[in-house]
């Protein structure tokens, strides 16, 4: 039997290796970017950073020290200058493929940082599995930028698991819209017409504001924001102010909601304050034809019919009123029921002065005039 040279029996006594093993050895040294990791060969096995995980510019040294057990995949037994190339994040994968396999049988909710936005959607790594969520899945809202997502941790389930066409998808829209209808369920358990709550804006248009109550968006119709005349909600409020609202109506899953609190009802002592024969003075807030629309107060507004403006016969109140204009004139007519007050300019003449316009104040028919606020109104 022939011996063995020196050579061949330093060779023999160590162990044989396969490309796809795992192996357990001992860091000796690490680099920024590669670590050497003794793992009882005739040749130490190298793990560059690609390989050791998947973020970018990792300093492997604030990782990983001499010294420190480390398991990793033999990805090649002789990479060309004698070394074994290792993959700690390949073994790592297969690890985490196992722990997402499980959280995908048992709908377990996972948590985890966003690592990457794509044009499509987001990836999130756990254990080194890559994990994608498309953009249609992130939100139960449209969103186009989703970069505000970039290293936020987000919780979502598995819906797809295919490692071997690398598809994992999670999903987190689900979880938004589970959360919404218990929150939504919870809130209309417990309010009702009347009941006075805060909401936050979520979004205004041109017609009103969608309050978040917290469970629900209610609505605040642009006539239900004030006692005054509102021209555009936008002035009034902003998204993102919390706003003091009471329910005014419940219908399915529709909210109506008001701003209009009674205590701050302009027309409750109205009787007094502009009772007939009363002086008063307010701005020109719009005009007709037929007349202006005086704001005596924010949500009272008194007709000053065209006939009424002066002296002189005068076409139509643009002529000599403007927008914003202040005016002084009596109440010549109140009307608590319908909520209508006549004003006259003409009333403040003197006796002799209003002796001579008598004719034309006497032709001006009070009901046609009501009937003319109603249909302005």
């Amino acid at each position: 039997m022939s011996e063995m040279s020196f050579e061949q029996m330093l060779e023999e006594s160590f162990k044989t290796i396969r490309n796809g093993e795992v192996v357990e050895g001992t860091v000796i040294n690490v680099k920024p970017d590669e670590i050497a990791v003794d793992i009882g060969y005739k040749s130490d096995g190298i793990i560059h950073r690609n390989e050791y995980t998947n973020e970018a510019n990792v300093d492997l040294t604030k990782i990983v020290s001499v010294g420190d057990k480390i398991d990793a995949m033999v990805i090649k037994v002789n990479d060309g200058e004698g070394q074994v190339l290792l993959s700690y994040k390949r073994l790592a994968a297969e690890k985490g493929n196992k722990r997402l396999e499980e959280a995908y049988e048992n709908h377990e909710v996972l948590t985890a940082k966003v690592a990457q936005v794509l044009n499509g959607g987001l990836s999130v790594v756990i254990e080194e599995s890559k994990i994608f969520i498309p953009a249609s899945l992130v939100s139960d809202t449209f969103e186009r930028d989703l970069s505000k997502y970039n290293g936020q941790e987000i919780s979502f389930v598995i819906t797809e698991f295919n490692p071997r066409r690398r598809r994992i998808i999670g999903d987190r829209k689900q979880l938004l819209v589970a959360e919404k209808e218990k929150l939504s369920e919870e809130l209309f358990a417990r309010i009702a017409v009347g009941d006075v709550i805060e909401g936050t804006v979520k979004n205004i248009t041109d017609f009103g504001a969608f309050i978040d109550l917290g469970g629900a968006d209610g609505l605040l119709h642009i006539s239900e924001m004030s006692w005054g005349r509102v021209e555009n909600p936008r002035k009034v409020l902003s998204v993102g102010q919390t706003v003091r609202v009471f329910i005014k109506e419940i219908n399915d899953k529709k909210i109506a909601l008001s701003m209009k609190f009674e205590e701050d009802n302009p027309w409750k002592d109205a009787a007094d304050r502009f009772a007939v024969g009363t002086i008063v003075t307010g701005k020109v807030a719009r005009m007709t034809d037929f007349g202006a629309f005086v704001e005596l107060a924010p949500g009272v507004d008194a007709l000053l019919h065209v006939s009424q403006i002066a002296r002189e016969h005068v076409e139509k109140p643009s002529d000599v009123l403007s927008i914003g204009q202040e005016i002084e004139a009596k109440i010549v007519e109140f009307r608590e029921d319908d909520k209508k007050i006549s004003l006259s300019i003409k009333a403040l003449l003197t006796p002799d002065e209003a002796e001579e316009d008598d004719s034309e104040y006497a032709d001006v028919d009070v009901e046609a005039v009501a009937d003319e606020m109603a249909d302005e109104e």
